[in-house]
């Protein structure tokens, strides 16, 4: 069966947006949607990425990329509105996702991203995750204890250093087969690739 991985950190607009989209493309192509939770913090520190790309920009280049995130998230008719609190601290959230049942991921990981970059809630805040969880039908106090899991935080790291050895540089990523794609501006490739397309290697 066809399938795509989608990697993302809820501290990254961009997956956000495509967080917004490739649930439906998956399904139109009749994929497996597979969520890759990683710290994105943890990637950038590895690779020798600034912690915080956005602010290393120029101050023209920032203005740019985030008239961007409005014109995309107007163009895919979802909301969006830039966090107050930026950068968020994401390890409990991610957490909670991987000690989520498979089956609700993809409810958790919308909930969680719509109180973020649509609500501007603080997703760092225990109470604020038991409440996004209880909303679409999980145990949140439960959810929120299994952030402190050894096996969690295990898990966290192991997708994260994951992400790493396949050359994620950024979030959010998209793995069908051996093609990795990055960025919300690349789901046409992820589009092509699930329909069988390769392209021409330089």
């Amino acid at each position: 069966m066809k399938r795509v991985e989608f990697f993302f950190d809820f501290s990254s607009p961009f997956a956000y947006l495509a967080s917004t989209q490739i649930e439906a493309l998956a399904a139109q192509k009749g994929a497996s949607l597979v969520y890759r939770p990683f710290l994105l913090g943890a990637l950038f520190k590895a690779i020798g990425t600034p912690n915080v790309p956005l602010f290393a920009m120029p101050e023209p280049k920032r203005r740019v990329v985030t008239a961007d995130l409005h014109h995309w998230a107007d163009h895919w008719g979802v909301p969006f509105r830039f966090a107050t609190r930026f950068p968020m601290n994401t390890v409990k959230p991610l957490r909670m996702v991987l000690a989520a049942p498979e089956e609700r991921v993809p409810a958790l990981v919308n909930a969680v991203y719509r109180a973020y970059w649509a609500l501007d809630r603080d997703i760092s805040a225990d109470d604020v995750l038991a409440d996004i969880a209880t909303s679409v039908g999980l145990d949140g106090a439960a959810l929120v204890a299994a952030t402190t899991d050894e096996r969690m935080k295990q898990r966290l790291k192991d997708v994260t250093e994951q992400a790493e050895r396949i050359g994620v540089c950024g979030a959010p990523s998209f793995l069908v087969g051996d093609l990795l794609f990055w960025g919300q501006d690349r789901l046409l490739f992820v589009e092509k690739a699930l329909d069988g397309w390769r392209p021409k290697e330089p």
